[in-house]
């Protein structure tokens, strides 16, 4: 059985001998197992290997079998991958177990805090604020999606109200409401496409990686603590950064379908913000106290690697340069 999905994205270029080696197996071959402890954690390589390994789990690829999902051989694949990511985290990520103080210096942002989103909001061009946007793609067309996975992990009370950001998530209900609904029509908006999986070639392995460890929490029951912590950073940080992207696009005359998706992001993650830190992660904790080291590498994880997916952006933007993997300026009017 075959995908037909017309949604289901093309199988991306390999980017070394591991992602060649992987991208070959979703074609239905058998190649050697390739080494993926010789491949670098945050590297190019591997990280599009795990990713399109982890993509089986969402719209698949075009002509890529279904049944591949559960191909023990890529799953062995998958294994090995996933303990060179984790384990290069565990060891760049400080541990910690104080998940209130965490949660609290999220909450904080500094009087000379400065980001992409201040930078597009202050002086970036709507190249760069186009560019962010379709790295951005990777995740937010399946906005929600990796979060998921936690909640048959759950039980009680946090998964209750996990439901209910995610009922929010997806549009509480109509279609047309869906975060990945606004964010496509964001992209449309912008002249970028809005298909799904269109801008993976382009997208940096720091990209790759942001989304990649929101997929391998996702799926892992032993890793829930820690999506729980990545979706905290995200919901407990997100509306400052939005409304500063909502102010980015009418300095730079954007239309009201590309300013929608972060309007809504700053009043709809205010909400959240409260119903996860004390809906979510105090029964959480409180069922399980054992949780709360995983729940902290979560957070400290999500913004190690999006420092990392910052500094890529800054360092190409400072010299004038495309962020784009192929250093072609194809998002440029």
């Amino acid at each position: 059985m075959t995908v037909t999905m017309s949604e289901a994205p093309t199988l991306p270029s390999p980017r070394g001998p591991v992602s060649r080696a992987v991208l070959a197996a979703l074609r239905g071959d058998r190649p050697e197992p390739p080494d993926a402890a010789q491949a670098l954690p945050y590297g190019e390589d591997l990280q599009l290997a795990l990713y399109c390994c982890y993509e089986l789990h969402y719209r698949g690829f075009a002509g890529v079998d279904a049944d591949r999902e559960w191909d023990p051989a890529l799953l062995a694949i998958r294994a090995d991958l996933e303990e060179v990511f984790l384990g290069a985290l565990r060891e760049d990520v400080p541990a910690g177990t104080d998940a209130e103080g965490e949660l609290g210096a999220l909450l904080v942002e500094h009087v000379d805090a400065f980001g992409v989103s201040h930078h597009l909001w202050r002086h970036g061009h709507l190249w760069q604020l186009r560019e962010y946007v379709a790295h951005r793609s990777l995740y937010h067309l399946k906005e929600a999606d990796p979060q998921t996975f936690v909640v048959p992990r759950l039980h009680g009370p946090a998964k209750a109200a996990l439901m209910t950001v995610q009922h929010d998530e997806y549009g509480a209900g109509d279609p047309e409401r869906t975060h990945s609904k606004l964010f496509a029509d964001m992209m449309t908006e912008l002249g970028l496409s809005d298909a799904y999986g269109a801008y993976v070639d382009s997208a940096p392995a720091e990209m790759l990686a942001e989304v990649n460890f929101m997929s391998l929490c996702g799926l892992h029951r032993g890793l829930r603590a820690a999506l729980i912590g990545q979706f905290a950073t995200v919901e407990l940080t997100s509306s400052p950064g939005s409304d500063r992207l909502v102010k980015a696009m009418r300095r730079l005359g954007c239309g009201p379908d590309a300013i929608r998706f972060y309007a809504e992001h700053v009043e709809a993650d205010a909400v959240h913000e409260q119903l996860v830190r004390r809906e979510v992660i105090a029964p959480l904790l409180s069922a399980e106290p054992e949780l709360a080291a995983d729940l902290v590498f979560g957070i400290r994880s999500s913004v190690f690697l999006a420092d990392r997916l910052e500094e890529h952006l800054f360092r190409c933007w400072n010299r004038g340069e495309s962020s784009f993997r192929d250093g072609v300026e194809a998002s440029r009017p």
